[in-house]
C-alpha cells in the first residue's frame, strides 16, 4: 500500500525531486502556490524570479516549523528570464547545489489589458520578450541539463487568452505571447520526448492572482456568472495541476494542454 505521510494524509508525490519554479516571489502568484504545494510533497526547490524569493522560502519554512516538521532544502536564485546568461547561471547554481534538475514550472510573466489599436511597438515587444522569449530562455537552459540526464518534466503556464483570442484580462500582445508558449511547449514535447523529457501546458483563467486585481468587482461577478462552477479558481488549484504534470502520475502525458478554468472555456 502507498505510504501515508504526515503531510495532510496524502502520498508524497515529489519525494526529493529537484524542482525549479520560476515566478515564485509574488505572494498571490501561481509560482508561490506551487512552491508551497511542492514543498508539502517532498520536493527540493530552486525558486527564481527577477526579485529574491527568500520571502517565499521564509513562508514555507515557517509553515513547516508550525507543524513540527523540517522544511525541505530550498534556494533562491534571482534571474531575469529575458537574459539567456542569467537563465544559464540559475541552472548552473541549481545543479551545483542539487546535482540534477527533475522539473521546471514556469509561471513567470506579465499581463496587460489593452485594445489592439492601443498597443504600441514597445509594449508588444516587452510582452513577448518576457512571456515568450523568457520562456524559451528558461526552457533552453533547463533542457541542456535534462538532455544530459535523459529525463525531466517541464510545465509552462500559458492562458485561456491563448486559446480564445485574448479578452478578459489580456490584450492581443498577451494572447500572442501565450499562444507562442503553447507552440513552444508542444515543440519541446515532440523534439525531446525520445530523451525521456516531457513538456506540458497549463492554461488557467480567472484564478485569484494579482492578474485580476485591476478588474472591477462588477465585471468579476459577471464573469463568475458565466463559469459553470460559479466561482473563481485559486492559485493552489492551478498549482495542483502542475504538481500532477511533474509527478510520476503523469508519466505518459506530454504535449498536453490542461485547462484550469472552471468550465469557462470548454472545447
Amino acid at each position: 500500500m502507498p505510504t501515508k505521510t504526515k503531510n495532510k494524509g496524502y502520498k508524497v508525490l515529489l519525494n526529493d525531486k529537484i524542482c525549479i519554479i520560476a515566478g515564485a516571489a509574488r505572494a498571490k502568484g501561481i509560482g508561490n502556490a506551487a512552491a508551497h504545494l511542492f514543498a508539502e510533497h517532498g520536493a527540493k526547490l530552486v525558486l527564481t524570479d527577477r526579485d529574491s524569493c527568500e520571502g517565499t522560502i521564509a513562508e514555507i519554512s515557517d509553515a513547516f516549523a508550525q507543524s513540527g516538521r523540517a522544511a525541505p532544502d530550498m534556494i533562491s536564485v534571482p534571474c531575469d528570464i529575458t537574459r539567456p546568461d542569467q537563465c544559464a547561471a540559475m541552472v548552473e547554481a541549481a545543479v551545483a547545489r542539487f546535482g540534477k534538475i527533475d522539473a521546471l514550472v514556469n509561471s513567470a510573466g506579465i499581463v496587460e489589458s489593452k485594445g489592439m489599436l492601443d498597443i504600441d511597438a514597445a509594449g508588444f515587444e516587452n510582452m513577448v520578450k518576457i512571456n515568450l522569449t523568457g520562456a524559451f530562455n528558461l526552457c533552453q537552459s533547463v533542457l541542456r541539463q535534462m538532455v544530459a540526464q535523459n529525463t525531466g518534466a517541464i510545465v509552462n503556464i500559458a492562458s485561456l487568452a491563448a486559446q480564445r483570442g485574448g479578452g478578459l484580462v489580456g490584450g492581443a500582445h498577451y494572447a500572442s505571447a501565450k499562444g507562442g508558449v503553447v507552440s513552444l511547449t508542444r515543440t519541446i514535447a515532440r523534439e525531446f520526448g525520445p530523451q525521456g523529457i516531457r513538456a506540458n501546458i497549463v492554461c488557467p483563467a480567472m484564478a485569484q492572482t494579482a492578474m485580476i486585481d485591476g478588474i472591477d468587482q462588477g465585471q468579476i461577478d459577471a464573469i463568475v456568472d458565466s463559469i459553470p462552477l460559479r466561482r473563481l479558481g485559486t492559485p493552489t488549484e492551478v498549482a495542483g495541476v502542475c504538481l500532477f504534470l511533474v509527478s510520476d502520475l503523469s508519466g505518459f502525458v506530454t504535449g498536453a494542454t490542461i485547462d484550469v478554468n472552471g468550465g469557462l472555456h470548454i472545447h
